[in-house]
């Protein structure tokens, strides 16, 4: 089973790696493009056959390690 987790900022949050991103696709000639955000992909391969067990397993892992709770938001999806 595999679990894939975005993670991304809060709403608010400063996120100075989207302005810059969003600054160098206007450089090179990129128009109309707004706010960028930028958030991380973490795949995560698990020994589960329980989806319900998996995602619970996936959770505690993001709310230890994974992200950031205080500036950060995740959702987890659960591939058979």
């Amino acid at each position: 089973m595999k679990a894939i987790v975005h993670v991304t900022l809060k709403p608010g949050v400063l996120d100075p790696q989207g302005k810059a991103i969003g600054h160098a696709l206007g450089t090179l000639g990129f128009i109309g493009v707004g706010e960028v955000r930028q958030g991380k992909v973490i795949e995560i391969e698990l020994d589960e056959t329980d989806p319900a067990r998996a995602k619970n397993a996936v959770k505690s892992m993001c709310d230890k390690l994974l992200a950031n709770t205080v500036i950060e938001n995740y959702a987890i999806r659960i591939e058979g």
